[in-house]
């Protein structure tokens, strides 16, 4: 079956009228599709080869090449504290050196993900998520918190696949962010939801640098006043958007699993620091090393 176009898609492309309208006559984005033209793993790949000149993608697809955008998923905040205090600068910085890109804008920052499943989770005597027989579906941005914290053998599917793979009970579990779910349809299997969430999109615009580096300097500053403003204009929408699509979730029937006190926070500070554990491991093997890891901690994180 074929889905509508994610919302995370449909704020790329008003960041895209953005640009063009504001800058007429002096630059345009073409869109040229989608992973139909450039699969999705591939496209960080694409725009530091200079097959095409920018790409909004998940920082998660080129992790071993910038390992510090998990400052990103381990976030506790948005884009908009991360703006202001200099922590998407000094991360601009990094993708310049480390990939050969010029990171333009942290978009739809700050919507947090949940745990879903088909059959109601249980809790241990400490009030821990049991996960035994969970078929949990996984992708590598969970990998390490499903499997140290939780205890889980996940199973590896693309996005694309997970419907199929919850409508013939391949998996019966997963994680995903507080929006969207409708747009997948997944909501016609998953009738569960774990609390707290975790977690933070880190959805973004990247864009080859020797391209960028071409551009005029009053292409420049449309490009980036514009993606400072979508960071701002997309973080508030999206946090609202969340709050209602999950209410909707909940009015269909769809019923919440809360984590209570000390319970919860392991589950949280589980995620938070499997994450700041992971990049730490991947800055380690750059030349490098462990440089910025406690800026990025505090630049990402209202503590």
């Amino acid at each position: 079956m074929r889905f509508p176009p994610l919302i995370y898609t449909q704020s790329f492309l008003e960041f895209v009228d953005k640009v063009n309208e504001r800058g007429e006559g002096v630059v345009k984005i073409n869109v040229r599709g989608g992973p139909e033209v450039i699969g999705l793993s591939e496209q960080p790949d694409a725009v530091r080869n200079g097959v095409v000149d920018m790409a909004y993608t998940a920082a998660s697809f080129y992790a071993g090449t910038v390992p510090e955008r998990d400052a990103m998923v381990a976030s506790n905040t948005n884009a908009i504290f991360a703006r202001e205090n200099g922590g998407i600068d000094l991360l601009n910085e990094i993708h310049q050196e480390k990939m050969g890109t010029y990171y333009l804008g942290w978009f739809d920052s700050g919507v947090s993900y949940n745990f879903y499943t088909i059959d109601e989770p249980t809790v241990d005597d400490e009030g821990n998520l049991n996960v035994s027989g969970l078929r949990l579906r996984s992708n590598p941005v969970y990998d390490a918190f499903f499997q140290d914290y939780l205890g889980a053998q996940p199973i590896s599917l693309p996005t694309t696949d997970v419907y199929a793979a919850l409508e013939r009970g391949v998996v019966n579990a997963t994680g995903w962010t507080q929006i969207g779910l409708k747009d997948l349809n997944w909501d016609r299997f998953l009738n569960y939801r774990v609390d707290p969430a975790f977690f933070s999109t880190d959805m973004g615009v990247i864009v080859n640098l020797d391209k960028w580096n071409q551009l005029s300097e009053e292409s420049q500053q449309i490009l980036q006043e514009v993606a400072i403003e979508h960071e701002r204009d997309s973080a508030e929408q999206l946090a609202e958007l969340a709050k209602e699509q999950q209410a909707q979730l909940e009015a269909d029937g769809m019923q919440v699993i809360t984590l209570e006190g000390e319970a919860a926070q392991r589950f949280s500070d589980a995620a938070r620091d499997a994450t700041w554990e992971r990049m730490r491991r991947q800055m380690e093997r750059h030349p490098s090393g462990l440089e910025n890891y406690d800026t990025l901690i505090e630049k990402f994180n209202d503590l």
